[in-house]
Order: C-alpha cells, then sequence, then structure tokens
C-alpha cells in the first residue's frame, strides 16, 4: 500500500500544516476538496501560509473519488454536513485520518463509510491568523500524531502514512496508545480554552486570577471524573496548576472564534462532556454553565441579544 494522492477537507491551521508539508512531495497528488463559489475563490486568490500565498490543486468530491488518503481538518460544526462529501471521496481503500479536536469525531465518520478505513489521530500545531493569513510556527509544531486503536501498529494503513510522512516535511510520531493520546489532547482544550473564553481574558489570567483558576479546575475535574469511569487515566490533569513562565497572554482558539465573530467548537468540548456525564450519571454542572455562557455569546455575534 503506498500513498500518492492525499484529499484535504478544511483549510485551517490543520489544514496548512498538510498543505506546506506534502505540497513538495505529492504535487498534484495533494488537492483541497471543494465545489462552487468555494473552489473557484480557491482557485483564484489561493492560500496564504506563514506569509506565502500558494495555490494547491482544487477538486470536488466526486473528482476526488478513490484517493489514498483522506484528511478530514474541517471545524466540527461542519462536520455532520459533510458526511455525504466524505462518502463521495472514499473506496475500498480510502484511508482516513480525522485530526480534529474531539474524542469522537473519527468514530462519527466511520459509523457512516466503515471504521475499517479509520486511523485514529490527533493534531498538535502552534498556530494564529493574521487576516487571511495562516501562520504557524513550524519549530514547536509537533504534527500528525497517529496509531492502531488497538495498538497494532504493524497495521499496512499504519507503515503507509509513516512512509508518505517520512518523505515528506510533515511532522509526525506514531503512538501505542493513540485513544489516550486523544484524552489527553481534549484534556488540554478544556483546560486551555473554556474559562478564557467564557471571560473573554487571555492565558494569563490562569495564573492572575483566583476566579479563572477556580472556573478552570471545576471543568477538569468533571472531565477526569466521566474518564475514570470509562477507565481513562488523565489524572495528572486535575492537579495540574498553570506555571507562570508557561503562561502569557495567548487567546486559545475557543476566544479566537468568538473575538473573531465566528461560531466556536464548545459542542465539541462542554457538549461532549454533558453528554458523556449524563451518559455515565456524572454531574456537569460547570460545563454546563460553560456552554450555556458561550453559547449565549455566539449569539450575541449573530446580533440575536444584544
Amino acid at each position: 500500500m503506498k500513498i500518492k494522492t492525499v484529499a484535504l477537507m478544511g483549510a485551517g491551521a490543520i489544514g496548512a500544516h498538510f498543505i506546506d508539508g506534502l505540497s513538495e512531495t505529492l504535487g498534484d497528488g495533494l488537492f483541497l476538496i471543494a465545489a462552487g463559489e468555494r473552489a473557484e475563490r480557491l482557485r483564484s486568490a489561493g492560500i496564504t501560509i506563514n506569509g506565502v500565498n500558494v495555490h494547491p490543486a482544487v477538486k470536488t468530491p466526486e473528482e476526488a473519488r478513490g484517493a489514498d488518503l483522506l484528511i478530514v481538518a474541517l471545524k466540527y460544526n461542519a462536520l455532520q454536513n459533510s458526511m455525504d462529501d466524505i462518502e463521495k471521496i472514499v473506496d475500498e481503500h480510502t484511508i482516513v485520518l480525522c485530526p480534529m479536536n474531539g474524542l469522537h469525531c473519527a468514530d462519527m465518520i466511520g459509523e457512516r463509510i466503515g471504521m475499517e478505513h479509520i486511523v485514529y489521530s490527533l493534531m498538535r500545531i502552534v498556530s494564529r491568523r493574521v487576516g487571511n493569513d495562516i501562520r504557524y510556527d513550524y519549530a514547536k509544531t509537533e504534527g500528525i500524531f497517529y496509531g492502531d486503536k488497538n495498538g497494532d501498529n504493524s497495521e499496512p494503513k499504519i507503515a503507509a502514512l509513516t512512509e508518505l510522512f517520512s518523505s515528506s516535511r510533515v511532522h509526525y510520531k506514531v503512538c501505542d496508545d493513540i485513544i489516550h493520546e486523544i484524552w489527553k489532547k481534549f484534556a488540554v482544550n478544556i483546560t486551555g480554552n473554556i474559562a478564557q473564553a467564557m471571560v473573554g481574558v487571555g492565558n494569563e489570567a490562569y495564573v492572575k486570577s483566583e476566579y479563572v483558576i477556580d472556573i478552570r479546575q471545576h471543568l477538569i475535574d468533571e472531565l477526569c471524573d466521566i474518564a475514570l469511569k470509562k477507565g481513562i487515566d488523565i489524572e495528572k490533569f486535575r492537579n495540574s496548576a498553570p506555571k507562570e513562565d508557561k503562561y502569557n497572554n495567548a487567546r486559545f482558539s475557543t476566544l479566537q472564534d468568538l473575538e473573531a465573530g465566528r461560531h466556536t467548537e464548545v459542542d465539541m468540548f462542554c457538549g461532549e462532556i454533558i453528554r458523556m456525564g449524563k451518559e455515565l450519571g456524572i454531574p456537569t454542572p460547570y460545563n454546563q454553565v460553560a456552554y450555556d455562557v458561550i453559547k449565549a455569546l455566539e449569539q450575541k455575534n449573530d446580533g440575536i441579544i444584544r
């Protein structure tokens, strides 16, 4: 199994790393998925990554049918509406990576197209957007982490991915316990994203405000209670006090979305914790309040409330 063609859904921060990292290796074998007006806009305007304007190939889902690898790097809010397009792209041999932030995005796709296509993954990237320029820190970006759900990394799909990434500029790591890594990434997002988005403050609040620190602690306590019930060990996050030298005034993705007037991925974060809590009989009142506050702020941005 050799990966010669890669279809990419999503051209944000995650997508930018793959465009930058795979273009030289694959040429026109790497293509963005788009149709209609968006496809024309991408073809004419391209994408600016770290100050350089690039014009990757663009294909419709129908044209991309049978790609060797599909990378789904969408915003959570767009995932459900993209399932038909995913199904159009995937044939019997296509490998699917979904390095999105949530716990169950890959499962959602697998339920639609078959779990045999899925390789579990996550992304660790340091990035920000300046106007239309997607800027990511290549040196600090750890890249794509992936592995077999059951730890069998001798699988042909894993070997094919490693062969591709090792011949490119994409940063990558094969994980022996990818599910645990996905939960750790989810915990990092909860500890970093949510409390600052509720209050509208930068990252330094986690060391300067006892109130923001308290919100953060309760949010992660609820997630750790759920993980414990599921047999996932992320207990180190329960008592992980932020270190002042690591916390500046950075603003993470949920707050960035609110400040830019966009809808957030709070359904993928707090919404998922609330759902799992109900399923397991574990109260999640802080995540419920966080969910309600951020949803209300989205309504404010939409002009529904003032």
